[in-house]
Formats: C-alpha cells, structure tokens, sequence
C-alpha cells in the first residue's frame, strides 16, 4: 500500500493487485491488534537492530525514516504515543485505523485495487520486466514492485509468493527460516509452568558453551517451551545455530544482585526462617508456580525443612537462580513467526532504489527481502521506507496505466 501510495503520488498510473479479498490483512494483527508502527531508536542503533543486514537499508531511512513516517500518519489523522523502549503506536490502540489510513492514501491517489487477484508470475523479457500473469491473463506494465510480504501467517495472504516469482526470473533467494518465533525446549519441567510470565529477567543463548546473544526484559513459558519479547528476540539467532550444536538459554531471574549479594539474601533467608519449609521460604524469592520445579531441579525433599539446608545445597540455589538452563529443540513453524527471516538476496538488488540489479523496472520491497529485526516495530519501518523508495522508484519508469 505505501509503494502503490507513493507511486501514485508520483504521477504514476498504478494497479494494486491483492491475493485476497481485503487489504492489509497482516498490518490489521501487529502488535496484537496495537500496530507497533515504529521505534524512536537513533539511525544507528535502529539499524544494528537487523543484524549484516541492516546496513542494506541505510539509503531508504536516509529518504524516508521515523519522523517521515509519523508525519505521514499524522496527516492522515493517526496520532501516534511513544511506548517504553521507544515503540511508537497509534493513539487508540488500533491497528484497523493504520489500515484504513494507507487505504485512504491509496483513494486519493486514485490507485486502481484489483482484489481476489494472486499473482501467477511475472513476465520478464531481455532483462526487463513486461508486467504480470493474473489467472492466466498477462496485465502489462512498465514496471513491477513486489510487495508480498513473508511466509508467517499465510492466513493473510502472506504465503510466501514473492520468493517463488523472484526465484523463477533468477533471483537469488536466502533460504527462509522463522524469526521472532517461540521455541520448544526439550525439558519436561517447562510444561508445568505454562502461562507463567516472568518480567526483568536476563535471558542468555549458548551454541554449546559460546553465548552468542542476551536480552533482559519479559519471556513467557508455554506448554511446548518459551516465548515473549526476549525470547523472540533471540529466536532468529537460535534459529540459526540449531543443527550447529546444542543449543540452550540461561534464564537469570535475579539479574539486580551479584552472586555475593544474592548469595548473604539466601543466608539470610535460611537463617531467619529457620523452622519452616524450604518450599515456603522459596515464595518469598520465586513465582509460586515456578516452586515445585524448582526444588525437583534443585534435587532435595519437596518439604525440606530449612534448617537443614546445607551449605552446597544453598550455592546450587543461587546457581539456579541464576542460571536456570533449558535445551532449545526447535523453533515454532514458520507459520507461527511474526516476521520470515531469508529471501531475496540484498546483493541483487539496490539498495538507493529498491530495484532488482538483474530485471530493469522490477522493484522488491518490505519482507520479501532478506532483512529482518528484532521486535519493537523495526520490522514495520523497514517494510514502510522499502515501500515508500520502491514506489517512487517505480513512479519515475512509469509513464502509461497497465493495459490488460
């Protein structure tokens, strides 16, 4: 919808052609309905957020960044709230008005919407793109942007489409793999703490003994192992090194104390309740859910009395509160990510214009490209400076309306 937007804009004839019957049918789930349209990040920090790949996208946020992008809501009558860790959202709290916003962009720009209409292919001649095949009908064009979005939520109409028809022109494509996905962990204990939300915890990711990522924040158990923010987090880098080695996490759950302070709490725990149960001593320092799992792992009687704590066994306490471990087996189905890691390789395309380096006049935008970030609505503002460059891209090779 941006590129259509903004192409139009531009003075170009544009036709949108949607797979399914509505448009924006994933910008309507984001942030839980909320649309995390944006983060206030630095450029800088905005961009270490995607990873090596985050460099490709400097030439589109130095064209159209946070402030463009807010300014064009505004203009629309989205008034935006900035959120702890610089998350922008629309003031009401709606992602439908985010929608209803770029559709109303599209309106005034007059840009014709085919709906109910997937694209079969694209039909390429000489190194230059002639237009596309709509159940089985060529629609010509002067140029083409793709804007299909990933393969996570293929309900939508986010099926992954874009990939195939890069691929069959020559295209390049990283293989694709879920991020920003929860994981399943092999230990049977996880299970009973489904529902539990843990918050200000210190979340670490080991390939074998290396840590190669941490976060601090919120993570959530489930009845098939983790999710929440920071295990989202580090789902793409877990993602990655599955099949390398073992991969685990370490959860702190007191990251404010040294081993030295959490250590003299524990003593003086033990000490003042000397005459009660381990079990209810441990309510006081640990989510009641998470008790009974806790000792289990810590290896003593259920109702240990606490004075009979010994010394080693206090250590191990600190060490699991410190370290609680979990295997990461594998990542929740694709279909179950918020963004697609992978796809169209950014050496093919370029990066001042978003158009394809080996098809003249085809343009990649949003998902579809192997660029992804971390939650916090990077995501979205890369998909919306993408959008916004490749229409206006394909706006200056646009001179004629697409003829059927």
């Amino acid at each position: 919808m941006m590129a259509a937007g903004r192409a139009a804009e531009c003075g170009a004839d544009v036709l949108l052609l949607e797979k399914t019957p509505r448009l924006g049918n994933k910008l309507r789930l984001t942030g839980k309905g909320r649309c995390n349209i944006t983060n206030r990040s630095e450029l800088s920090d905005f961009v270490a957020h995607f990873g090596d790949t985050g460099r490709f996208l400097y030439g589109v946020f130095s064209r159209f960044f946070v402030d463009d992008l807010l300014s064009f809501f505004h203009s629309w009558g989205v008034l935006t709230v900035v959120e702890r860790g610089g998350r922008v959202f629309p003031v009401s709290n709606d992602a439908r008005l985010v929608a209803a916003a770029l559709e109303g962009y599209l309106r005034g720009g007059g840009v014709q919407v085919r709906r109910k209409s997937p694209v079969e292919g694209l039909l390429v001649d000489e190194g230059r793109v002639l237009g596309v095949q709509v159940k089985g009908r060529s629609i010509h064009g002067v140029s083409v942007v793709v804007a299909t979005g990933g393969a996570s939520y293929p309900k939508t109409g986010s099926s992954g489409d874009g990939y195939r028809l890069a691929g069959e022109v020559g295209h390049r494509v990283v293989p694709i793999r879920p991020s920003l996905v929860p994981l399943v962990v092999k230990e049977d204990w996880v299970g009973s703490l489904q529902g539990l939300a843990l918050r200000n915890v210190r979340v670490t990711l080991y390939l074998d003994d290396q840590r190669i990522g941490q976060e601090f924040g919120e993570m959530l158990f489930t009845h098939f192992g983790v999710s929440g923010p920071v295990i989202l987090s580090l789902s793409g880098k877990a993602v990655n090194a599955l099949g390398t080695g073992r991969v685990s996490l370490s959860v702190n759950l007191k990251p404010g104390l040294t081993p030295t302070e959490l250590d003299d709490r524990l003593q003086r725990e033990l000490r003042e309740h000397g005459r009660r149960r381990l079990r209810s001593v441990l309510a006081g320092l640990l989510p009641r859910k998470m008790i009974a799992s806790f000792i289990t792992l810590l290896g003593v009687p259920a109702d240990m009395p606490v004075q009979q704590v010994t010394a080693p066994e206090r250590k191990r306490m600190a060490l699991l509160m410190r370290g609680l471990k979990m295997t990461v087996a594998a990542a929740r189905p694709i279909e179950e990510a918020i963004v697609t890691a992978g796809g169209v390789d950014t050496s093919e395309i370029d990066p001042r214009t978003m158009e394809s380096r080996l098809i003249k006049n085809l343009f990649f935008c949003g998902e579809v490209i192997d660029v992804d970030a971390h939650t916090g609505g990077y995501n979205l503002q890369a998909a919306f400076s993408t959008g916004y460059v490749a229409g206006e891209s394909a706006a200056g090779v646009s001179t004629r309306t697409p003829q059927s």
